[in-house]
């Protein structure tokens, strides 16, 4: 600005002294004013640099901040989710186990009502006749008594017991003795149903729907036949053929949709999420 001021003095003592023509110093004036001009726009443009490197500078820490955050925010997402997961996981373990207790429950109640049916039935059975005793003057075949033979139900009842203490393997054994010695029992399709439980309980799902097959096959009548098609499906489902378990479950809600085992088959098609309706 001192430069300009100068040089506007000079040109008007020129033209005071004469030197210079009005128009002369005119067109200074003007040549000063447009330096005054273009200096003030260069001002300008630098001040606008740096606000704009200012601006720039604030955009890439807000960026880096943004993306802090970001990564934050996917590492608590990606926690939640893992630990939604694994509730899930607990939930679905939870049910699994709560289908499994309900229905053993309902076979136990069963079982309850055969054994006390029996009962019935042996108390209102007539004794055998007493052998008359043979008279001092009477002569007697020799020969040895016969061996008493052991209660089918106290086998019966010692192999429930092995299956309820965890001791599969003895108690497939005498539920196996029990099917094999008492064919014709009313018991028989209970203990064959309990072999397939047995087996289900050690993981052999293989072995299981075989067992379960056969209770169906072999006594269809028998009210241990949802119980066994129920644990078919669960057993498919534990093998990892999904689609079988679930036409297995649906199967018993069709075919007996008043049991408990259809209330327990619903209940897995829906945690499946399959509609039952």
């Amino acid at each position: 600005m001192r430069l300009f001021r100068s040089i506007v003095v000079a040109a008007a003592a020129l033209a005071a002294s004469g030197c210079i023509s009005t128009s002369d110093f005119e067109a200074m004036q003007r040549q000063v004013a447009e330096l005054q001009d273009e200096l003030a726009n260069v001002k300008r443009t630098a001040a606008g640099k740096e606000e704009v490197q200012g601006v720039n500078a604030r955009i890439v820490e807000q960026t880096e901040t943004l993306l802090k955050s970001n990564a934050t925010l996917v590492s608590k997402v990606n926690e939640i989710d893992e630990r939604v997961q694994n509730t899930q996981g607990s939930i679905e373990q939870s049910n699994y186990r709560m289908d499994q207790l309900a229905q053993q429950l309902a076979q136990v109640k069963r079982d309850v009502d055969d054994l006390r049916a029996r009962i019935t039935a042996l108390q209102t059975t007539p004794a055998p006749a007493t052998a008359a005793t043979p008279s001092s003057g009477e002569l007697t075949v020799p020969g040895s008594p016969a061996a008493p033979s052991a209660d089918p139900m106290q086998t019966y009842q010692a192999a429930y017991r092995d299956y309820q203490r965890g001791n599969y393997d003895l108690a497939i054994e005498g539920f196996r003795e029990f099917v094999q010695d008492n064919a014709n029992s009313d018991m028989a399709d209970n203990a064959a149903y309990w072999i397939g439980e047995s087996l289900f309980s050690q993981k052999k799902y293989r072995e299981a729907i075989a067992q379960f097959d056969s209770v169906v096959t072999r006594y269809p009548r028998s009210d241990k036949v949802p119980g066994a098609l129920l644990k078919k499906g669960y057993a498919y489902i534990s093998l990892g053929e999904r689609a079988q378990g679930i036409v297995q479950l649906q199967y018993v809600v069709h075919e007996h949709p008043k049991s408990q085992e259809a209330s327990l088959a619903r209940q897995k098609l829906k945690q499946l999420g399959v509609d039952t309706q």
